[in-house]
């Protein structure tokens, strides 16, 4: 039952017409046709389900089980979200850890090799073969190898129809792939660029914490990637021993959600999978063995190896493990109510490492959590990360509060508020059970397999949960929490950017040391509640009420409201998402509102605004006072607005709106939060210079706007210049200024909602008019001459290069900026084909448009790739290549159907949801062309033709040069041909 524990809106497109049809009410459960003959292989309901043997948890009847002559196991239901689509899973019991020592990597490779040519798919055309079925490639078709197993994954929409044709595509691959020499040399190259992308500090800290937590286990020298040797030596003979040992049907499990009859899907598995014979010998699963402590070890648990690891650019991070050997369970409810005490245990002890954060001190963050880790593994892990090169504090500091769990059971008020808060997570799936997408349903399936347990459905576990409240007791918790901190071994790596900090002698000395419990991060008794908190000024009243005004019918049901204020809401009361209402609130300028000094508070803003609090509430007691709600209070910060969003329920949608007024009306300004975000900032910064696409995410967005500080990331210098007072006195003004609009969509009672706004944000003060120098600052695009060169210091085979235009912004052109999005795909899918399928030089390069509507500019096209330093020059050539191609020479009309096929069946399914609306109708409050641009959404984005995709990349790919960017180690030199005789300087802290 751990897959559940641990882990719509349907409207039809209607292409004639060009309209989206209107919403449907939540998806009723669907029967199974009668007149469906049952097939033979479907197990019986009075047998017990082979995923559920041994178990005692309740069988989730929604799903059918069953077993073919060959061992085959699968499952399926019926689901109608989204509309349409059938989601289908295949694990093969076959990881990294079940290669020989000569095959490493080979799970992975094979993988891959699948997707490159099958019995039905030809050389090079899965890709292709896909998205003419609507499906996209990375989205819909995908594929993941782990330690313990390989699953492919394909969410069909549509599928009505092409069932037959994705079985026999998918049986073709899993059953009778085509491994031959030239296969396998054009696919070694893409597997060796993913690894090579993957490379630098990133694997350097994962191996070594595999290496060090699993010392003497196969886990330790299993990566699933493989080693550049073992993947080099690959031949077409070896691969297909080892897919003959491994992709064996009684080795197979299938797990299909869809929008068709059950028996339909168990036919269809029976059809193209009932004949499959394993080939040769079955593989014997080998022995993963078991943590065991090295001689000498000493300690409770025994402390056994410890790493110390230097990486100058990434931050000190400091994890230790306690380990227990892992076996296979009996999940029954008893074990699973264990399951749940552990979760209250865990998760009391990281609310107190967070009130110790937060209170200032030696670590700016820390977690203990236990997993069950590739069937090797019962873990406990602790994480935290040293504010200083004083790690031995930071220790102490946390095993203090770890060891005061240890030594004395939590109070009652601690353990009520956890339970409450796993309650209404619980119900809430519970709520949310009759629109749960198709794809969630078969992941989580495919992972109890994984973890040889079973799956409950949300009603279950609420109900197990409510039945064991009585057992929650403080001893309980105390007892489960030692349990989770004793073990065989304690193992221990800490990671720092300075040689000489500590040795792993150090380590395990600090690691065996005495603690003094700590009990001063015990959460106080103090209730908070809404009804003690103050009024935010009088309630407001309506002074307008109207329809949207779309000429969609369905669209027409948002009802625009105006407060006597100015502040306008947006109402959807709807029942096509069942328990949920999201609420959006858009306000103020946005990064207009900053300017280059200021800039700095912006990043800090992201950070520190919510926390530094609001009214009398501190950060503390914004937890405390959302115990057993559903409240969220997500931020962000856009080009033209700031915007508040959370995911509540219509019981908690006031209480959800007093807090996001309460952050306007009468903010807080707690000095803490903002200390510790200039700490996180100032430790996080060097990590940007550890890889190409760290460089990337530091410098990228500052770069294409001109080198405009509002979009850079803030070295420690800048940081070190800010401080809480200067953030209150840039941040006060900008919650004043600029109109707001809330959006409420979902299922909630529209009166309610209507005297909560007024209460809230009808309360507020009229808003300040945002400054005219603010609605003029608008970033602008590079001049185009030389390449900019940036340098990393990660691995020397690790490059970046980025080619851009700019595109523009408004709502005026907004059907274009859609057109320009089937352009860039179009641009993507011939760069994909260029340099991973023939050149094999990168892994996933990608080709975007973004296009501001909150602006009349700044917008760009980027293409993008990670690939080898020396292959940098080929990169820009292809690229501007393939854009002078697209404006010389129209797409064909099957290369365009590729992309608004799968554009057409994105659109489909995204709309199925209230989050899909909140974005397309953002501002519409204020801006009546985004609702008169809806009922074009759909054609804009799937009906074009190869003429006007040639116009579009005449106009905006060719008609000025590319500004183009490189991304080299340190210590190298770029080619002559790509302009590096004139650099320009990088961003401020970047090396050069």
């Amino acid at each position: 039952m751990t897959a559940i524990l641990r882990a719509a809106r349907i409207c039809a497109l209607l292409l004639p017409v060009a309209l989206l049809a209107g919403p449907l009410p939540a998806q009723e459960p669907v029967q199974s046709s009668p007149t469906v003959e049952r097939p033979a292989s479907l197990q019986g309901e009075g047998e017990v389900p082979w995923l559920y043997e041994g178990s005692n948890v309740p069988v989730d009847r929604e799903w059918k089980f069953g077993v073919l002559d060959n061992g085959l196991r699968y499952a399926v239901r019926r689901n109608g979200v989204p509309p349409g689509q059938v989601s289908i899973r295949i694990r093969m019991d076959v990881g990294s850890l079940h290669e020989r020592e000569s095959e490493r990597g080979y799970a992975h490779l094979l993988e891959h090799l699948l997707f490159r040519e099958s019995k039905y798919i030809a050389a090079g055309e899965a890709i292709a073969t896909w998205q003419r079925l609507g499906a996209g490639f990375g989205n819909d078709t995908n594929a993941m190898t782990t330690p313990t197993g390989t699953v492919y994954q394909l969410d069909l929409p549509e599928a009505r129809g092409k069932l037959e044709q994705a079985f026999r595509l998918l049986s073709g691959m899993v059953r009778d792939p085509v491994l031959t020499p030239a296969n396998v040399a054009a696919e070694v190259p893409i597997v060796l660029a993913e690894r090579r992308e993957n490379g630098g500090a990133r694997r350097r800290v994962s191996d070594a914490r595999r290496e060090t937590f699993f010392a003497g286990q196969r886990l330790a020298e299993r990566s699933t990637i493989g080693t550049e040797e073992t993947l080099k030596a690959a031949t077409a003979e070896a691969l297909k021993d080892f897919h003959g040992r491994w992709y064996r049907p009684e080795k197979t499990v299938i797990a299909i959600a869809g929008d068709a009859p059950p028996e339909e899907l168990a036919r269809l598995i029976e059809r193209h999978f009932g004949d499959w014979k394993g080939r040769g010998d079955a593989g014997v699963e080998p022995a993963f063995g078991d943590p065991v402590a090295p001689e000498g070890a000493q300690g409770t648990p025994p402390v056994g190896e410890t790493t110390v690891l230097v990486e100058p650019d990434l931050p000190r991070t400091f994890t230790y493990a306690i380990l227990r050997p892992w076996r296979a369970v009996e999940d029954t409810i008893a074990y699973n109510e264990g399951l749940l005490l552990d979760g209250l245990a865990l998760q009391l002890i990281n609310r107190r490492l967070e009130k110790r954060a937060r209170a200032g001190g030696s670590f700016l963050y820390a977690q203990v959590e236990q997993e069950d880790i590739s069937r090797s593994s019962d873990t406990t892990l602790v994480s935290f990360a040293p504010l200083t090169q004083d790690w031995q504090a930071a220790l102490s500091d946390v095993r203090g509060v770890i060891a005061d769990a240890l030594q004395s059971p939590p109070t009652q008020e601690e353990i009520d508020r956890e339970v409450a808060e796993f309650d209404v997570g619980f119900k809430a799936q519970v709520d949310e059970a009759p629109v749960a997408p198709g794809g969630r349903l078969a992941d989580n399936l495919i992972s109890a397999v994984d973890i040889r347990e079973t799956t409950a459905a949300p009603a279950t576990v609420l109900e197990i949960f409510r039945q064991m409240q009585s057992r929650i007791t403080p001893q309980a918790i105390l007892e489960r929490t030692q349990a989770l901190f004793k073990g065989d071994v304690i193992r221990s790596i800490y990671l720092t950017p300075a040689t000489g900090e500590a040795d792993a002698q150090r380590l395990a000395q600090a690691m065996r040391e005495d603690v003094e419990p700590d009990a001063s991060a015990r959460l106080a008794a103090a209730s908070v509640s809404f009804e003690d908190q103050p009024a935010i000024g009088t309630p407001g009243q309506v002074v307008s009420s109207r329809p949207i005004g779309s000429s969609l019918p369905f669209l027409d049901e948002i009802e625009i409201v105006e407060l006597g204020n100015g502040v306008r809401a947006q109402l959807w009361p709807n029942d096509a998402e069942p328990g949920r209402v999201a609420v959006k609130v858009r306000f103020g300028s946005g990064y207009r509102g900053f300017t280059e000094d200021t800039a700095p508070y912006a990043h800090l803003g992201e950070i520190a605004l919510i926390g530094s609090g609001l009214g009398e509430l501190g950060q503390e007691e914004i937890d405390r006072i959302r115990t057993g709600r559903k409240l969220d209070f997500q931020f962000s910060i856009h080009d033209a607005v700031f915007q508040f969003n959370a995911q509540t329920r219509n019981e908690d949608l006031a209480d959800q709106l007093y807090l996001f007024a309460a952050k306007l009306g009468m903010p807080r300004w707690d000095p803490n939060p903002v200390i510790r975000a200039q700490a996180a900032a100032r430790l996080a910064y060097e990590s940007y210079a550890t890889s190409p696409d760290t460089v990337l995410n530091r410098d990228l967005e500052y770069l294409l706007a001109d080198r405009d500080a509002r979009f850079g990331m803030p070295d420690p210098q800048a940081i070190e210049a800010t401080t809480p007072e200067g953030f209150r006195t840039v941040w006060e003004p900008l919650l004043q200024q600029g109109p707001i609009e809330v959006m409420i969509y979902g299922e909630f009672n529209r009166d309610a909602a209507i005297g909560a706004l007024k209460a809230t944000f009808g309360a507020l003060p009229p808003r300040e008019p945002i400054p005219a120098a603010a609605e003029r600052r608008l970033a602008d695009f590079p001049e185009v001459g030389a390449s900019t060169v940036l340098t990393h210091r990660g691995d020397a085979n690790q490059a970046a290069a980025v080619i851009a235009w700019p595109s523009g912004g408004g709502v005026a052109r907004v059907r274009e900026s859609r057109q320009l999005e089937v352009l860039a795909r179009l641009f993507s899918n011939r760069l994909l084909e260029s340099l991973r399928e023939r050149a094999g030089a990168s892994y996933a390069p990608y080709v975007g448009a973004e296009w501001p509507l909150d602006l009349e500019r700044g917008g760009t096209i980027v293409a993008l790739a990670q690939i080898s330093p020396e292959l940098v020059p080929m990169f820009f050539e292809e690229a501007e290549a393939i854009a002078a191609d697209l404006a010389a020479n129209p797409p064909s009309e099957d290369e365009l159907n590729r992309v608004t096929e799968p554009l057409r069946q994105l659109i489909s399914r995204a709309s199925t949801g209230n989050g899909f609306w909140l974005y397309q109708l953002e501002g519409a409050s204020y801006e009546p062309r985004l609702v008169e641009s809806i009922p074009s959404l759909l054609v804009d984005y799937t009906q074009t033709t190869p003429a006007a995709m040639q116009a579009l990349a005449q106009r905006y790919l060719v008609s000025r040069p590319g500004y183009r960017l490189a991304v080299i180690p340190e210590g190298q030199e770029l080619a002559t041909s790509v302009g590096a005789g004139a650099v320009r300087p990088a961003a401020p802290g970047a090396s050069m």
